[in-house]
């Protein structure tokens, strides 16, 4: 299947406050130069495993699964307590030949990874507040990188075989504190991303 041409991802949404966090100007002795120093190891390019839409009478649901490494920039932050958001986004659009394909649904989710030292554990936090604590890094990761049964769409939001969905899955820094952000910016360090389009039948 042709994937289709990307239609509008990435609309910036302000999460910072549903997660409570606030962009705290913090510097931490070495990150910035650990993360601003071009040349460093890049993170691994993200894919997508596993990508199904499903659609039933309750509605359209997602399952995916990606799999990514993080690069040295990410992963000395993480270790040093600062956290990060990794972000599930999926929009469904209609189909218009006179006008611009029209946006008939909009999904987010948002994950929060935090190293905490006095118990040497990884807490994941989503926007509706549930966290949990993982014993290492990886199984945290592994916990925030997929979704089965999401539910993207209402029943009456996609209606015939004219909808197509677009799909990305990121590691947003603009949800970084301020001051970081500055020095990462553009860095391919921090580049995690990856995206998917495909119809909705």
């Amino acid at each position: 299947m042709t994937p289709l041409p990307p239609h509008g991802f990435l609309r910036r949404r302000s999460v910072l406050r549903a997660l409570g966090v606030a962009a705290a100007r913090v510097w931490l002795p070495g990150l910035g130069v650990g993360v601003a120093a071009a040349g460093r190891a890049e993170a691994s390019e993200a894919e997508l495993t596993a990508f199904e839409v499903l659609r039933d009478e309750d509605g359209v649901f997602l399952n995916y699964a990606v799999n990514f490494e993080l690069g040295k920039g990410p992963e000395d932050a993480l270790a040093k307590s600062v956290p990060l958001f990794l972000v599930a986004e999926a929009e469904i659009f209609r189909d218009r030949w006179y006008w611009r394909d029209r946006r008939v649904a909009h999904a987010v989710r948002v994950w929060k990874i935090v190293f905490q030292p006095l118990t040497s554990t990884y807490r994941v936090t989503t926007v509706g507040g549930l966290s949990q604590n993982y014993p290492t890094r990886d199984e945290a990761l592994v916990a925030l990188s997929r979704s089965s049964r999401w539910k993207i769409a209402e029943p009456g939001q996609v209606d015939d075989g004219r909808h197509y969905l677009e799909f990305n899955y990121r590691l947003d820094i603009t949800l970084l504190p301020r001051p970081m952000q500055i020095g990462i910016s553009g860095n391919p360090d921090w580049q995690l991303s990856v995206k998917r389009s495909q119809r909705i039948n």
